[in-house]
């Protein structure tokens, strides 16, 4: 109404006045050459992210965390400020460090570093696409942090060959069995991922565990997801 905006917040309705810099006049005065740099980076940066997470959907479907589109947007933005090769509004996720995506975690609510205290290796070969996590035997009654009302539990993995430039990928999920929650050591578990062979896109290995409550012989999902960690275990980037 006449110069007033009325909109919605956390904290009820609220009222401000119309303001800010005329949309054209920010695409085209050069006193506002940075912020067109940074609109342009930041801009990239969500495009990658969402790349990223449709490559890792089968986890994270089962993985829910409100914010964090907007956590994996930040981590993208340092990932292409990180580029040292192009001028800055030009930098991208190719030319930045994908490492820093490394132990990313991608459910805030419940985090893999808190709820899988069994030691684990990765390991990703461009040469073979192969992205593998080894974890020895444990017992899973004091090596996993489980939510209440949880009786099994299921490790799961997926290696991700990311082409941000196309926005497309090669994703490989593998996980265990469901396994009961008990107080018997494992057997040692190997969960093999296989992208395109000697690829040359940033390769991704992601880590997670999905817990279940046995009701009458039957598996229920818990909580739907809301306490299954998933993690980025491994980056090589490029």
């Amino acid at each position: 109404m006449d110069d007033i905006t009325f909109y919605k917040s956390k904290d009820g309705f609220m009222v401000r006045q119309k303001g800010g810099v005329d949309g054209k006049r920010i695409a085209t005065d050069p006193v506002f050459q940075r912020t067109r740099e940074n609109g342009a980076e930041f801009g990239r940066a969500g495009k990658a992210g969402k790349t990223l997470r449709n490559a890792l959907r089968a986890l994270l479907i089962k993985s829910k965390d409100k914010g964090m589109v907007g956590r994996l947007t930040k981590m993208m933005v340092k990932v292409i400020q990180a580029d040292m090769v192009n001028d800055r509004g030009l930098r991208n996720v190719i030319d930045g460090e994908a490492e820093l995506l490394k132990d990313f975690e991608f459910n805030s609510n419940a985090q893999l570093s808190t709820t899988l205290y069994a030691p684990f290796t990765t390991s990703i070969d461009r040469v073979s696409g192969k992205l593998t996590v080894n974890v020895p035997g444990f017992i899973p009654l004091n090596m996993v942090a489980a939510p209440g009302g949880a009786t099994h539990y299921q490790i799961v993995s997926a290696g991700a060959e990311v082409d941000f430039e196309a926005n497309g990928f090669v994703v490989d999920t593998s996980a265990t069995a469901i396994l009961p929650l008990n107080n018997v050591l494992t057997t040692a578990v190997t969960l093999e991922n296989e992208v395109t062979p000697a690829s040359t896109k940033p390769l991704f290995l992601a880590l997670g565990i999905e817990f279940y409550q046995e009701v009458n012989s039957k598996m229920y999902p818990l909580k739907n997801g809301s306490f299954n960690p998933v993690a980025i275990t491994n980056v090589s980037g490029l």
